[in-house]
């Protein structure tokens, strides 16, 4: 390929692999009264070479089928991973998690949940998901995101946006008078 450039003109040709991976969305399901955060965890296998363990704390999070919008994606995941309901979303935001070699766009939100209702193993079998329910208090989930425990990019982007929003949302959602 070729392109043009800062300077003026074009770039030499040359190559380039793109992994076209599909869209996906994730989301982060959040208790507004008891201040707890569901994630699951999963093992990834390509998480070996770089994170401290291939088994991973994350966001609910799926790819999008042709024609799915990505709050049908996240409603679908929240019941097929965590057994979760959603009913409001708050969309965060919409980012390219690795554009310099693959085509994906993920689309982020926050969800109200009752963590009460959450927990036990989930996953569906014929896609190999073996799914491990955790209701984490926000405190502890935003210390893993900045020590590093947490590492799994839609997570990081969830954690941190719910940090400056909490309040807000808190007032939004709250089930209590």
């Amino acid at each position: 390929m070729r392109h043009t450039t800062f300077r003026g003109g074009w770039s030499a040709v040359h190559g380039l692999e793109i992994f076209d991976r599909g869209d996906a969305a994730a989301v982060l399901p959040w208790d507004p009264d008891t201040d707890e955060v569901v994630l699951v965890e999963q093992f990834r296998a390509a998480a070996i070479p770089s994170a401290p363990s291939p088994w991973l704390l994350e966001a609910v999070a799926g790819s999008m089928k042709p024609g799915e919008h990505p709050e049908d994606v996240v409603r679908r995941e929240a019941m097929e991973e965590a057994g979760l309901t959603l009913t409001e979303l708050r969309h965060v935001t919409s980012f390219l998690p690795s554009c310099g070699a693959m085509i994906e766009e993920l689309h982020v939100y926050v969800a109200p949940v009752d963590a009460s209702t959450a927990g036990g193993v989930h996953g569906l079998a014929d896609e190999h998901e073996d799914m491990k329910v955790h209701v984490l208090p926000f405190a502890q989930v935003l210390a893993m995101t900045e020590d590093g425990r947490i590492v799994a990019g839609n997570t990081v982007v969830a954690v941190y946006w719910l940090a400056l929003h909490r309040e807000e949302l808190r007032v939004q959602w709250s089930r209590r008078p």
